[in-house]
């Protein structure tokens, strides 16, 4: 009987029980009429007679088979939807279309067709290479549809490279027509798993598990940004649990054969009240969650290409700060590029310094605050605010990885004969706003870049402005100086911005501005520790905007103040108007720093001394010297009268005995003090010699790499001098770890950046600028001066006369290691 109280659902199930029919107990409760018991497999003979004809047919043949393929394409569009923010544009959407669309079809193809899941492998794998060419790469193909050995391979390799790619490339990414692969492989996969899984398991619900990974997939490689993050959750949730709740149901309500018509009223019945109290449970928890879900959830989104490490190894590469007075001595007059379009008041970066290791300034690799660096390609997203501009750069002889640009870049495209070259290697920081083209720019190459200029405020302005919140990596081995100088220099002030200028003025009024040229005053180059202590420490500080620059930005860190160092190029006020092409000579580099103002972002600060700070020379006498007075010779004595019987003969023989024995006494004394004073002297004078020579041998080889390499075997070779373990058959890296270890005065890290810019330029392949070289070995003199500061005044002494360097022969020359004849032999091969 049927309960006379309880639910209307169980009185419905109470109906649908009392009207089925008893079945034998052997008789099996499997699979359902039409369903296999693996991927398709045709039902038992017995089941299959008594089963209606239509569902003896493929799911994929009939009706219900259009409803799972319709739900398994919703599903699958709703994760393709949020691929939008990181392309940018809808050129994403074909290949996702053919993607989808192919592995649908694959999967009905395999339903109907009753294929084992191989050769459904199989025939996916022929449709990728067979569709994927023409799709994405059709350059590679004959015609734009045949595929070659070319589009096999970039098909091949895309499909294990692109994951990657995409993280690391800045979006939007329409800018890389390769990364369309990404959509075409997604949805082709998750349509042929999500379709065959739908069609053909016993379990339909496991199809959700592939798409819902597609959806995932596009979430960790999207952008921070999402398409409609609510929209497209509502729909996948509801669509997917309706989905997969009619399929359970109808699974339970055919799983045999044998049932009544009334039954089957009963059972309409049951679905059609769980149908409404799932739709209105679905309807509440959609509503929960549009509301509640934004409360809990972090303000920003999380995306993998946040925190991913981009592919370029920053420490190969010199920081361009290194050869400031090298633009500013040797190419002051050479026309370095040409740059079209510059806005008034705009400025050219070349690099971004964030990083001071006591050694140098550089650009940090991977440290908090400090961005990564993702390819760039002619659209770049950036939230920077400011006037839009369109500049043309071309390259005339200037050379270097360091890309010249302006304000905050939203694209660049190359052109010239080693665009496609350019194209493919240039990263971009939006963090920092450096541009970097690994592969290197030279002489003739051009580009345009679009770029925002933010505006900069007056000091008025950034008087009554605050200091912004940034995270910057922590500078070490700072002098002490500093510290000292910026309490003195701060005074009173608490506000950071009047801190900041305060810094700023004292470092102006105080300075006095010098590149140690000549008829300037004597000013040493570089921004070590013990140049800015030294800068610091005078009474007249001397210098130029490399050192004042880097002082400005450690004593503003020190008051708490985030700053960084910037060197580019600025046109001069007097020689350039805005619209006038500016052509930057190395006369126009300069370095400046950077602190973060709320509402201006970074901000340049110019620390330059008046061109009224000058160091007086000295004062030149105008007496005019009295010319010497000749007194008159007193009378000769007279000659004693000769003895009787002298001759002149006589005579001569007597001035030539006193002449003689003049020059023996000469060669005696010689003898006697210089002999030995040689004998004491020179040995430790030719040690002497052959060390200096060999250094300047090294230092001005002919060949570049060869500087490089000379210059990591001057440091091996002091370090032997100086008594230090310098490890036998060791590698590059291996023994800075081991010397940055041992000499204590040698800034960290410092060793190791040398070893990694030796074994750049050696193993590189590449060509490698001589500025590149001269910067290298201003690194090789501060390590070298910290190892003789690690030790005591004797020891230095003890190893200037030291032969061991000498005795042991070239530094690092066993074969296998850098140096040695297999070092040679790459670096042939590499020029080759």
């Amino acid at each position: 009987m049927a309960p006379e109280h309880g639910t209307a659902e169980d009185r419905l199930a109470h109906e649908t029980r009392a009207a089925r029919p008893r079945r034998s107990r052997g008789a099996g409760a499997g699979d359902g009429p039409g369903s296999a018991s693996a991927w398709g497999g045709a039902p038992p003979p017995a089941r299959r007679r008594a089963e209606p004809e239509a569902l003896q047919r493929p799911r994929a043949l009939r009706a219900v088979g259009a409803i799972d393929g319709l739900a398994v394409a919703v599903l699958l569009a709703c994760a393709v939807v949020g691929l939008g923010p990181a392309w940018g544009d809808a050129s994403y959407l074909l290949p996702a279309v053919v993607g989808g669309v192919l592995g649908l079809a694959l999967a009905w193809l395999g339903a109907v067709r009753r294929w084992p899941a191989v050769t459904v492998a199989a025939a996916t794998v022929v449709a990728y290479l067979l569709v994927g060419g023409p799709l994405v790469f059709p350059g590679t193909t004959v015609a734009g549809v045949v595929p070659t050995l070319d589009t096999l391979h970039q098909l091949t390799t895309g499909a294990v490279d692109v994951w990657k790619s995409t993280l690391t490339n800045v979006p939007p990414l329409g800018s890389f027509p390769d990364l369309l692969l990404l959509p075409f492989v997604l949805t082709l996969l998750a349509g042929v798993l999500g379709a065959t899984v739908a069609w053909r398991a016993r379990h339909a619900a496991w199809a959700l598990v592939p798409l819902a990974a597609a959806m995932t997939v596009v979430i960790l490689l999207g952008t921070i940004e999402a398409a409609y993050p609510v929209a497209q959750g509502l729909v996948f949730g509801v669509v997917g649990l309706l989905w997969a709740s009619w399929r359970a149901t109808e699974a339970r309500l055919l799983s045999r054969a044998e049932v009544s018509d009334a039954a089957r009223a009963a059972s309409r019945r049951l679905g059609r009240h769980r149908l409404r109290s799932g739709v209105a449970l679905l309807a509440v928890a959609s509503a929960l969650t549009v509301l509640v879900v934004p409360l809990v959830l972090p303000a920003q989104r999380s995306a993998l290409r946040e925190v991913v490490v981009p592919p370029p190894d920053l420490h190969q590469y010199v920081s361009p700060l290194v050869a400031f007075r090298h633009y500013v001595k040797d190419l002051k007059d050479d026309d370095l590029f040409t740059v079209d379009g510059l806005p008034a008041g705009a400025r050219v970066r070349l690099a971004t310094l964030d990083t001071y290791n006591g050694v140098v300034y550089d650009v940090s690799d991977g440290e908090p605050g400090s961005g990564v660096y993702s390819r760039a390609g002619d659209r770049i997203a950036s939230d920077a605010a400011g006037r839009a501009a369109t500049v043309d750069v071309t390259v005339d002889d200037y050379s270097g990885v360091w890309v010249p640009d302006v304000g905050a870049v939203t694209g660049v495209s190359y052109g010239g004969a080693d665009a496609e070259a350019l194209q493919g290697s240039t990263y971009y920081n939006s963090t920092t706003g450096t541009t970097l083209a690994t592969s290197g720019l030279r002489g003739g190459d051009s580009y345009a870049m679009h770029v925002l200029v933010p505006p900069a405020p007056s000091d008025d302005q950034l008087a009554d402005a605050t200091i912004e919140e940034r995270d910057l990596p922590r500078p070490t081995n700072v002098p002490d100086s500093v510290g000292g100088k910026t309490e003195q220099f701060v005074a009173d002030e608490t506000d950071p911005v009047k801190e900041a200028l305060n810094i700023r003025d004292a470092l102006v009024s105080g300075g006095i501005y010098s590149h140690g040229l000549e008829g300037q005053a004597a000013s040493r180059p570089g921004h070590s520790a013990e140049r800015i202590d030294e800068l610091l420490a005078d009474d007249e500080m001397v210098g130029d905007d490399e050192q004042f620059a880097v002082a400005f930005s450690l004593m503003a860190q020190s008051a708490g103040i985030p700053a960084r160092v910037v060197m580019g190029f600025v046109p001069g006020d007097d020689d350039w108007q805005e619209g006038e092409p500016f052509v930057a000579q190395g006369g126009d580099v300069r370095a400046w720093a950077e602190i973060p103002v709320k509402g201006y972002g970074w901000v340049p600060i110019d620390v330059v001394p008046d061109e009224d700070n000058k160091v007086q020379p000295e004062p030149k006498s105008e007496q005019v010297p009295k010319p010497p007075v000749l007194e008159n010779p007193e009378p000769p004595e007279e000659p004693e009268s000769e003895e009787a019987g002298a001759t002149n003969k006589d005579t001569d023989d007597d001035d030539a005995d006193s002449d003689a024995f003049a020059w023996g006494t000469a060669a005696a004394v010689a003898a006697a003090v210089v002999v030995p004073l040689a004998v004491l002297v020179g040995p430790a004078a030719a040690i002497v010699l052959l060390k200096s020579r060999r250094r300047t041998r090294r230092r001005e080889a002919a060949s570049a790499v060869d500087r490089f390499s000379g210059g990591w075997s001057e440091v091996l070779d002091v370090a032997t001098d100086l008594g230090g373990p310098v490890p036998r058959g060791a590698t590059r890296r291996e023994g800075a770890t081991v010397l940055g270890e041992t000499f204590s005065q040698v800034p960290h890290g410092a060793t190791a950046t040398l070893a990694a810019g030796a074994d750049a330029s050696v193993f590189g392949g590449g060509a490698v600028a001589a500025e590149e070289a001269a910067a290298y070995w201003g690194q090789v003199d501060a390590v070298v001066e910290g190892m003789y500061g690690s030790v005591r005044r004797r020891d230095r002494w003890r190893a200037a006369l030291s032969l061991r360097s000498l005795r042991r022969g070239p530094a690092e020359g066993r074969e296998g290691r850098p140096g040695g004849r297999r070092d040679r032999a790459d670096r042939e091969a590499g020029e080759r």
